[in-house]
């Protein structure tokens, strides 16, 4: 079970901003941004590199919620979605999450 399973499992405390039936979003607890949160799907994909087709709509959904969190987080000036995949791309937790930073001028290239 993933740190994100244990998550939506209430196992692990986490400051939920979103929920619904496909994803939970969590605030990061080491930001990288003013506004930092994670956009989970509730069933595990461990990256993207394998999702398939039948992902299709829980990846859009994954996006679209995120775009309706960043106008809750008052983010109109911009903001960034990242999604990590495989070690050297940053991912450390083997479940797909789309990373929602904000709140500041951010930078290019990122990484």
């Amino acid at each position: 079970m993933t740190l994100f399973e244990k998550i939506a499992a209430r196992e692990i405390p986490a400051e939920i901003v979103h929920e619904d039936g496909e994803c939970l979003a969590i605030r990061d607890i080491s930001p990288q941004a003013p506004v930092h949160i994670l956009v989970v799907p509730k069933r595990a994909i461990p990256r993207v590199a394998e999702a398939g087709s039948a992902d299709a709509a829980l990846l859009g959904h994954l996006i679209l919620t995120a775009a309706r969190i960043a106008e809750r987080e008052d983010l109109g000036g911009g903001f960034r979605l990242v999604i990590n995949n495989g070690p050297d791309g940053g991912e450390s937790v083997p479940h797909l999450h789309v990373h929602l930073l904000g709140g500041r001028r951010l930078g290019w290239p990122p990484g």
